[in-house]
Parts: structure tokens; C-alpha cells; sequence
């Protein structure tokens, strides 16, 4: 006697609910984890009535030059301290990838100008033909 099995229809349906529990904890790390990934330099920017920079495809390469006398180089997301002998080598092999980039100079209101000079000299140097200069707006 040969015994037959009930037969099971294959299920049709797709269990959607570890999907949405996945997604939920990743937008949660997202969330968290975003406002991490602004970190910038603290840098009190002298006040000048000035225009805005008209903004392009390309982000500007930003040469800071912090209240402690530290350099920093940001292109886009990417913001790294640089030594002074090497923002030569690290603005010239950025405009070499991308000529078309402007260079800004962010430096500290508490900076000695000579300081800031000397950015913007080691910058000519490196082949950047205009640097423009970062301010806040005036405060009334």
C-alpha cells in the first residue's frame, strides 16, 4: 500500500518583514553616522561685505590656514593637514587631476597676515594663476 503525501503548493508570496527591519536599522546608522562625517576646521573668518562665490560642478580646493598655525587642504569631503612644505606638492598634483579647479584660502581673523601671504605665494608657486579669499558676511 503506497501512502501519498499531501502536496504542498509552492508558497508565492515573498516575506517582506526582515527587509523593512534591515532597512529601518540602516537608515537609524545612516542618521546617526552623517553628522559625523562634517568635520571641518574651527576657523573664525574675518567679515567683509563681499558677493557670494558662484557655485560650479566642481568643488573649490580650500587651502585653511587655522588659529594655530596648522594648514588643511579640502577638496570636496576630503580635509587633511597638510605640512607647509608639502601644500605645494598637494595643490599642484590637484590642479595636474583637475585644472579647471579655483583655490580658496580660509585663514583665521587671529592669523598673521604674513602667514596667509605666504600660503598664497607658496600657491602661485604651485601654478594657481587666480586664490580667492574666504569671509564671513557682515554681522548688523
Amino acid at each position: 500500500m503506497t501512502r501519498e503525501r499531501p502536496r504542498r503548493r509552492p508558497m508565492a508570496e515573498i516575506n517582506v518583514v526582515p527587509y523593512i527591519d534591515v532597512t529601518l536599522v540602516l537608515l537609524i546608522i545612516f542618521m546617526v553616522t552623517a553628522p559625523l562625517l562634517q568635520s571641518g576646521v574651527d576657523v573664525n573668518l574675518p567679515q567683509a561685505e563681499a558677493k557670494p562665490v558662484a557655485t560650479e560642478d566642481t568643488p573649490p580646493l580650500i587651502v585653511t590656514v587655522a588659529g594655530d598655525g596648522q594648514f588643511y587642504v579640502a577638496s570636496g569631503r576630503d580635509r587633511e593637514a597638510v605640512e607647509y612644505k608639502t601644500l605645494l606638492a598637494r595643490v599642484a598634483a590637484e590642479l595636474r587631476l583637475k585644472p579647471e579647479t579655483r583655490v580658496l584660502v580660509a585663514g583665521d581673523d587671529q592669523v598673521p597676515y604674513g602667514r596667509v601671504v605666504r600660503v598664497m605665494a607658496a600657491l602661485q608657486e604651485a601654478g594657481v594663476e587666480q586664490v580667492g579669499l574666504l569671509t564671513r558676511p557682515m554681522q548688523p
